[in-house]
């Protein structure tokens, strides 16, 4: 009877992946188009010296550009720069991500208010958000500079964007009211497919609301917060819209998309600010294999149980 049947389910199973490539075909098609034709053509500009300062100046110099950006101090400094913006503001908004989402899972009236509520910071437009923290940090008629000088506290007088380090925490804060959010609902998510007889259990055994959230809780969030961290570190590495707002770069905030912008927009080196993008690319594609790598398990679990 097996040796009937197997056969049988080894055609259905292979029918069943043929109508699966057929009918995912277009859409990747049109993914390659969109996608992969774009970075093939920057990789190809990357591989050439060409100016639109001079028309016609045109060279192949195959990996030049790369060596040249490699070398370059102010690549390093944007490499730095930009892991710092994105470790400090993907952490904050984790850890407050998680704050809001247990407190939005908490049964009182309201609650469906508060969560829309929540949904507002990261519906307004960055470059919006961007202005109006601009004009929050104003040295003279900006709210934040308007309490501290009202509280006697420092920074009251301060231009905040003109400082380096403050500059850069001004971006900071700014992404991380966007943003976080956005890890709150990935969290919620999480937290709502928690059975409560787990909970019980725990209570049954004795323990606390504290040791609840460190033995039970957070354990069981880690797929949706690995997931959201994932997300979010990605889209930091490739922050671009608040500092060209809020500095252009200036001051200590130019990060990795800054620098090839400048190159490609101001500098209009064509070839050197595609090889900046290319780099650009090949960090965010390292990061994103190396967390995977390391936190692949948790997203897995993320996956299967939606």
């Amino acid at each position: 009877m097996t040796t009937l049947t197997k056969p049988k389910k080894q055609r259905v199973g292979h029918q069943q992946r043929r109508t699966a490539v057929l009918m995912v075909s277009p859409a990747l098609v049109v993914m390659f188009l969109v996608a992969a034709v774009p970075i093939g053509y920057a990789i190809w500009l990357s591989l050439n010296v060409y100016s639109v300062r001079q028309a016609g100046l045109s060279k192949f110099v195959g990996l030049g550009n790369y060596l040249e950006a490699l070398v370059s101090p102010a690549w390093w400094h944007a490499f730095g720069q930009t892991f710092l913006f994105a470790f400090v503001s993907v952490g904050l908004e984790v850890v407050l991500g998680v704050a809001m989402a247990l407190l939005l899972n908490m049964a009182f009236r309201g609650r469906g208010l508060l969560r829309s509520t929540l949904l507002i910071p990261y519906a307004v437009l960055t470059v919006v958000s961007a202005i109006t923290w601009q004009a929050m940090f104003e040295s003279n008629l900006g709210l934040v500079t308007g309490i501290l000088r009202g509280l006697g506290l420092p920074g009251g007088d301060m231009v905040w964007l003109a400082e380096p380090g403050y500059a850069m925490a001004v971006i900071i804060i700014a992404d991380v009211w966007k943003t976080a959010p956005f890890v709150a609902l990935l969290v919620l998510a999480g937290l709502q497919v928690i059975p409560a007889d787990v909970y019980e259990a725990a209570d049954l055994d004795g323990a606390g609301r504290w040791q609840a959230f460190w033995h039970v809780t957070l354990p069981l969030l880690r797929p949706a917060i690995a997931l959201a961290a994932i997300f979010r570190l990605l889209d930091a590495l490739r922050i671009f819209d608040l500092p060209f707002v809020l500095t252009k770069g200036a001051n200590g905030t130019q990060t990795m998309s800054m620098l090839a912008y400048q190159e490609l927009r101001d500098g209009r080196l064509i070839g050197q600010g595609s090889a900046l993008s290319i780099l650009t690319f090949c960090t965010v594609m390292v990061v994103s294999l190396v967390y995977i790598r390391f936190a692949g398990g948790n997203i897995r679990d993320v996956s299967r149980e939606s």
